[in-house]
């Protein structure tokens, strides 16, 4: 049986070395940037990815439909890897998996420009998606070993720091069609960078041994899960579903349906991770000042909002709105939906994880292949559309999580 939970295996307390907790706060910040920048390298690399598919898809003569079909080798690879990941990291330490993943990651990235067929490109996006769910797994564990020390919630600076470097390599992206170099050139380039910032921080990774608890008493295979967190879950699915449309098919819906010029063409793109990374620093606050409730309904009605117009006006302005509202919306939803699990009165914190980031991360997943299949049937307005609802949905349920807990 898969475990689709990468968040249960977050949810440690490894022994940390003495030395790292007595360590001066300047060392501490210094361990703290490592470690961020390993989550930016990590979100650079797939954005590079995500900003040269059009042209990917251009080169190779992909229709609608075969893009779909090869965008499901990357969460294969995902899956494949999911159920050692977790016991790899505990055997060998978050450190040395983190480093090695990441490092061929980035050498899957380069390889990515090699592919002349579909064959070859499904086979890159398998090893991408195998070894980007192994460096996501150590690299978390390494942010909450960093949480440990500092005794202060942190992680969510390390999610803006990826969603940053989504913006980042959006840019770059932009920067690299005006000088018109092809994806391989740009992909060669970004994993040089990405190697060099492994060089310069790879030493202050956390060295941390994992606690391996035995199994002491037989648990019952099916039970039924609280109805809040079966909500909440959905409310995931939803919201990672119409991230993971926005990073693999906005370039594609620019390109084919705005048909925006030249660099133009990740124009969508950009729109949408700045606003998505704005929204992740500056969550915290509107919900504190709002309510968790009313954020995430106003988030639900941007997605909606952000996609119809983006079907209704398929023009360069008034699709670069849309998509930034797109990013809005999407960008507190999920980590309040987390937030939400692990306070659940009647379930621990890791079992409510357990439930919601399995069904929420199959959205991530399945939502971008999909929408590929159904944009060759029905066209890609339709299939924007499609997710759309989504967004009225995830207003909808937040009702239901405050009656259900």
């Amino acid at each position: 049986m898969i475990d689709f939970n990468p968040l249960a295996l977050f949810q440690t307390k490894g022994k940390i070395k003495k030395a790292y907790r007595e360590a001066k706060i300047s060392y501490l910040n210094r361990i703290r940037l490592a470690v961020g920048m390993f989550y930016f390298g990590m979100g650079l690399s797939f954005a590079t990815w995500a900003s040269r598919i059009p042209d990917i898809k251009t080169a190779l003569h992909l229709t609608e439909g075969d893009l779909g079909s090869i965008l499901f080798a990357l969460p294969m690879g995902q899956l494949l890897i999911m159920p050692f990941s977790g016991k790899m990291v505990t055997k060998f330490g978050s450190h040395r998996i983190l480093i090695l993943s990441l490092i061929m990651y980035v050498l899957c990235l380069a390889n990515l420009g090699l592919a002349t067929t579909a064959l070859q490109l499904s086979l890159g996006l398998f090893l991408f998606g195998l070894f980007g769910n192994l460096a996501n797994i150590a690299v978390n564990t390494q942010g909450v070993y960093t949480e440990v020390l500092f005794r202060k919630t942190i992680m969510s600076s390390f999610h803006g720091m990826w969603s940053f470097a989504g913006f980042t390599g959006a840019l770059v992206g932009l920067g690299m069609l005006a000088l018109k170099l092809s994806p391989l050139h740009h992909f060669l380039i970004v994993a040089g960078v990405v190697l060099i910032m492994i060089a310069f921080n790879f030493k202050f990774l956390i060295k941390a041994k994992e606690k391996i608890k035995v199994k002491s008493e037989k648990k019952k295979l099916f039970v039924k899960p609280d109805s809040a967190l079966i909500w909440l879950g959905v409310i995931g699915f939803c919201s990672m579903a119409s991230e993971g449309v926005m990073f693999d098919w906005s370039g594609v819906y620019f390109k084919d349906i705005v048909k925006a010029p030249g660099p133009l063409v990740i124009l969508g793109y950009t729109s949408f991770m700045i606003m998505m990374a704005s929204g992740r620093f500056l969550g915290d606050g509107l919900i504190n000042k709002f309510g968790r409730e009313r954020v995430m309904q106003i988030s639900g009605v941007m997605i909606s909002a952000g996609l119809f117009t983006a079907v209704f006006l398929p023009y360069l302005i008034p699709c670069t709105i849309a998509f930034m509202a797109v990013g809005l919306g999407v960008a507190t939803i999920v980590p309040t939906v987390y937030s939400m699990a692990g306070k659940n009165p009647t379930v621990p914190p890791g079992e409510a994880l357990t439930i919601v980031s399995s069904v929420s991360f199959l959205g991530f997943l399945m939502g971008p292949p999909v929408i590929g299949h159904i944009a060759e049937t029905f066209g890609l307005q339709f299939s924007f559309a499609f997710i759309g609802i989504f967004g009225v949905l995830i207003a909808f349920m937040v009702s239901k999580i405050r009656i259900a807990s």
